[in-house]
């Protein structure tokens, strides 16, 4: 099939095209973290005006270990220091979690009247594949949940660079990286990364493959068997691959069921990030951390975005990735619950229907 091959190929090109170049105007004009929310935005912009944009299946893992390098290149073993004031953020993580899915579960169901099926599980802040092979089952309209879900992950990329330029939110400076790791070195990192991402995998770790790469490059790190940086282009190809990633998940949604969906989605973002900044500006009264690293471990965006995030603006990666895993831990017990009430209570509205 040569020429399905050459147009998927072209495809791809023409997607880190766009990427690259969204990349590169949003960090010309000095946006934080510019590489990731430019090249997102327009791939975004290009998914939805038709254009053919992909990434191919297999680079999805490739970015996955890229993003898992990075992140575990960054921890410092002075960020240990900061385990003893996990207990109070991961309590309001739990709680911060309750309140948005039954505040934002709630508003879709009253004021935009979808099925609770569909609210509820548009309403979960993550554990994507988890609620869309739920949603698979029968339960909700899969397309309004991707796109409710989607905009959720695309505006939190956006919102954290733009908050960080507007809002005077102080985080760690980044240090500048005077020696970084030579080829030989970056290519044993990212097989050690790969081996234990496809461990995890196996496990059925949630984000197996990004949180097995951190582990891995972590513990080498912290091993002592590597202390360099990621060379600065390899690190500006991953926002880039991540951004063009986060905005090819708007291929094959159309217009009519984009704006069908968006109201409700951009609403239920908007009181997503209203609590987790609140949650946040309560915890940072009671910790020594950043607000906006604080920001970052407690928003419910994807792991590799929010952790790209993390590295671009110089925060704790050891603390965002942890809150963002114990997060998907009580989505995975959280979620099948809510879907058991969910069927319960259509059972219940049948019944009275027949009745």
């Amino acid at each position: 099939m040569p020429h399905l091959t050459l147009r998927g190929f072209l495809s791809f090109l023409l997607t880190l095209v766009l990427a690259a170049a969204g990349g590169g105007l949003a960090s010309a004009v000095g946006l934080p973290a510019g590489w990731l929310m430019g090249s997102a935005l327009a791939v975004t912009i290009a998914a939805m005006a038709g254009l053919p944009v992909r990434l191919p299946d297999g680079l999805r893992n490739v970015i996955f270990i890229l993003i898992g390098m990075s992140m575990g290149a960054t921890v410092s073993p002075d960020s240990l220091s900061l385990l003893a004031s996990w207990p109070i953020s991961l309590a309001a993580l739990a709680l911060e979690l309750a309140v948005i899915i039954a505040t934002t579960g709630w508003m879709l169901t009253r004021f935009f009247k979808l099925d609770p099926g569909t609210a509820y599980l548009s309403s979960f802040p993550g554990h994507l594949s988890f609620v869309m092979g739920i949603a698979a089952t029968g339960v909700g309209d899969a397309r309004q949940i991707v796109i409710i879900q989607v905009i959720r992950i695309l505006m939190l990329t956006i919102a954290v660079p733009i908050g960080a330029t507007f809002l005077p939110i102080d985080h760690f400076e980044i240090k500048q990286a005077t020696a970084f790791l030579g080829p030989l070195q970056l290519g044993l990192l990212a097989l050690g990364c790969a081996a234990v991402g496809l461990v995890f995998m196996r496990l059925k770790v949630p984000a197996g493959m990004v949180l097995g790469a951190m582990a891995a490059a972590t513990a080498a790190k912290l091993g002592g068997l590597y202390t360099d940086a990621i060379p600065l282009p390899l690190v500006v190809l991953t926002f880039v691959l991540t951004g063009a990633m986060i905005g090819s998940r708007f291929v094959g949604i159309t217009r009519s069921e984009f704006l069908a969906a968006a109201k409700g989605g951009v609403i239920a973002t908007a009181m997503t990030v209203g609590i987790v900044t609140l949650v946040a500006f309560i915890v940072s009264q009671l910790v020594d951390m950043p607000f906006g690293q604080l920001w970052l471990g407690l928003s419910p965006g994807a792991i590799e975005g929010m952790g790209a995030l993390g590295i671009a603006l110089g925060y704790d990666t050891a603390f965002i990735a942890a809150h963002h895993v114990i997060r998907l831990l009580m989505l995975s017990v959280a979620i099948p619950v809510v879907v058991v009430f969910i069927r319960r209570h259509e059972r219940a509205l049948a019944q009275q229907r027949h009745n």
